[in-house]
């Protein structure tokens, strides 16, 4: 398709970024080719942090991005943080991972849905979580304190600590069991 015809079309730019942008930079961070980082200025990385290749961070203009130290994060994942995203420590996060905050609300049939108004809600990933490879989070969101989220869930409501959640919607198993 030729676009040449538009004249200075909006944009929310290319996603290359400066790492003196972020609000904080931890150190031993290893951030793999591809990945791109939006709003940079709304996300903290903390130390020792792996981002796999071609992952999105989507800042906001108004929403903030905190990702704790220790936590590996697979290639391919995009986390929009329009309504807040606190990662904990040592979270383990698998390749194509989505980490949504926001939805429009559902006001009329008369609108397209797309016309409704955002709503935003923060999603919150607790120290030693797992979330598995697929998984998506819907806004809103907390997952406690090592609790791991099996491959392609889609999780809908809060995670207790160390329990073990899987399927669509994604739905209580198990007892993380104690040594």
């Amino acid at each position: 398709m030729d676009f040449s015809h538009i004249k200075n079309p909006a944009s929310h730019g290319n996603g290359l970024f400066e790492l003196s942008k972020l609000k904080h930079f931890g150190t031993d961070v290893v951030i793999e080719e591809g990945t791109l980082i939006f709003h940079p200025e709304h996300i903290s990385i903390g130390n020792k942090v792996y981002i796999g290749h071609q992952t999105i961070l989507k800042g906001y203009y108004k929403g903030e991005m905190i990702i704790g130290d220790g936590t590996w994060i697979g290639q391919h994942c995009f986390f929009h943080a329009a309504g807040n995203i606190f990662i904990g420590k040592s979270v383990g996060i698998g390749p194509y991972v989505k980490i949504l905050t926001s939805n429009h609300k559902d006001l009329s049939i008369d609108i397209p849905v797309l016309s409704n108004p955002l709503e935003f809600a923060p999603v919150n990933i607790c120290d030693g979580a797992d979330i598995g490879i697929g998984s998506i989070i819907l806004p809103g969101v907390t997952i406690g304190e090592g609790a791991i989220i099996g491959a392609g869930a889609v999780v809908t409501e809060d995670v207790g600590a160390y329990t073990v959640y899987a399927g669509v919607p994604a739905r209580f198993l198990r007892n993380r069991k104690t040594s």
